[in-house]
């Protein structure tokens, strides 16, 4: 689900995690191993936290571009405690219209101006003769791998930096001549470009479209998680999950990062919340799940077969 477009510590709230040179602009810059979303709602109370449970915030560079003044200067203050990353809303890498050169001129100047270690978008359009507000699902068809293969490029070539990419949630399967998982796949190898895993939408897939989201994660290339998310989902009907980031994460999605962690070794993760905010405090608890489930992660990856039995 698309995010508002509304216009979240230091490293010592986790360790850092190698593996993530996908995220650099000219060499690897490891993430602290925990992150949270930046709301402008929360500006003030995650400045004054004195001991923040989260090492990197992340925030949609759409909702920042177009303010100065008072705003742009508590920016500043978060970037000078945290390091940022950038999770973009508007994109469109999937999308029929021609990409937005002025935007992305905006984005590279964005990006000189303040020290964002990685940035990632959907893998999905968002536009089709105007903007449509949501994030859609591109056809899981190989000529859809090659046109958005080919829009990396042109992103990767003007933004001189790595575009790393979501697995998206998704309603319908439009014209699929392929798996979902294949096509994510395909994208990633021929693009040659970072996953940005969100866990919470293998799940929320993996119930509406009925397939084993643990056999989703025994197949993604471990090489190319750069960072994961897990975030809250509404439960419509017991198979029909909407993707919200406006509750709380659930057991089956914590259960989902754990063993994938166990698959694929500790990445740094984020925990998304994008509506009904509680307090600071209430998404600190959430965070601590997240450190509790990497300090209880066995050193050596798990195999599949054996793993898998004993996961679900």
């Amino acid at each position: 689900m698309l995010q508002q477009l509304d216009a979240t510590a230091a490293l010592s709230a986790g360790p850092v995690v190698s593996g993530v040179s996908a995220c650099a602009n000219s060499r690897p810059q490891p993430l602290p191993t925990i992150g949270l979303g930046l709301r402008r709602e929360q500006l003030a109370d995650l400045l004054a936290e004195p001991q923040p449970a989260f090492g990197f915030v992340e925030l949609a560079p759409e909702n920042w571009l177009p303010f100065g003044g008072a705003l742009r200067d508590k920016l500043q203050q978060v970037a000078a405690r945290f390091p940022l990353v950038c999770h973009g809303l508007s994109l469109s890498i999937g999308g029929p219209d021609p990409l937005d050169q002025r935007f992305l001129r905006d984005l590279k100047q964005f990006f000189a101006d303040f020290p964002v270690l990685c940035y990632s978008e959907h893998l999905s359009f968002t536009a089709a003769a105007g903007q449509l507000y949501d994030l859609l699902p591109i056809p899981f068809r190989p000529d859809a791998v090659r046109h958005v293969v080919s829009r990396i490029k042109q992103v990767q070539d003007v933004l001189e930096r790595p575009l790393v990419l979501e697995n998206v949630s998704y309603y319908t399967a439009v014209g699929a001549q392929m798996s979902e998982l294949e096509f994510l796949l395909e994208v990633l190898t021929q693009a040659d470009c970072g996953l940005l895993l969100d866990v919470n939408n293998v799940y929320v897939n993996s119930v509406n479209h009925r397939y084993d989201p643990y056999a989703f994660i025994d197949a993604l290339p471990s090489k190319r998680i750069v960072y994961g998310h897990v975030a809250g989902h509404y439960v419509q009907q017991p198979d029909l999950l909407i993707d919200t980031h406006g509750s709380a994460v659930c057991d089956p999605v914590w259960q989902l990062l754990a063993y994938s962690y166990q698959r694929h070794g500790v990445f740094p993760t984020l925990l998304e919340r994008d509506f009904n905010l509680p307090a600071l405090t209430v998404l600190q608890e959430e965070l601590q799940q997240i450190r509790l489930i990497q300090q209880q992660t066995p050193a050596a990856p798990l195999q599949a077969a054996s793993a898998w039995q004993g996961a679900r």
